[in-house]
């Protein structure tokens, strides 16, 4: 008990010291109102909402549209050989021979495991693809958030997962997105000119 309470005290005193350092301190910061313990410390911090500015930044918008042009025909392609698999399926259901209806099967199962490969290859072909774009965008919306933040005076800007309220006086959403097109065009226009 005696060890415990003098643990305790030991800790007070510790902290007493620690907090009467940075009241010392506090008080000698030039800086610091003259009715204030503790300095101010003023930071102009600004939101994101990344839902808006993911379904309309112009980059997203035209990697969205490059994906669906290259795996537009796999996609066609798989949808029909389930297509030819249902059919297969309701000429089975048909008064059929035992070698027949046995063929018929096997051509079924074999059907059903290339769909599901080709899918599973198409599933991983496409987050590879998307990953590959969410990375190039990712930079462009970094470098956009900061540009409008510095240009604005912002020290911080939060986004949405940790953001339960937010001023429209913080917004910025707009601004980056205006940012983003701006960039995009530039970035077309270059290309353009090559």
């Amino acid at each position: 008990m005696g060890n415990l309470l003098t643990r305790a005290f030991l800790i007070l005193g510790l902290t007493t010291g620690i907090l009467g350092s940075a009241l010392v301190y506090a008080q000698a910061d030039p800086e610091t109102p003259e009715n204030s313990p503790l300095p101010v410390i003023t930071q102009k911090t600004g939101y994101a909402d990344l839902k808006i500015i993911i379904d309309n930044a112009p980059q997203i918008v035209a990697g969205r549209e490059v994906l669906d042009r290259e795996f537009r025909p796999l996609n066609d392609a798989v949808f029909a050989d389930e297509k030819r698999l249902s059919a297969l399926q309701e000429r089975l259901n048909s008064d059929l021979d035992n070698i027949t209806r046995a063929q018929l099967d096997r051509d079924i199962r074999g059907l059903s495991r290339a769909i599901t490969r080709r899918k599973e290859d198409l599933i991983e072909q496409l987050n590879f693809r998307r990953n590959d774009i969410d990375n190039a965008v990712k930079e462009t919306l970094e470098h956009a958030i900061s540009i409008v933040a510095k240009e604005q005076g912002f020290d911080l800007v939060l986004t949405d997962p940790a953001v339960l309220y937010h001023s429209q006086r913080i917004d910025l959403t707009s601004a980056i997105l205006k940012q983003l097109r701006f960039e995009y065009e530039a970035d077309q226009q270059e290309q353009a000119n090559r």
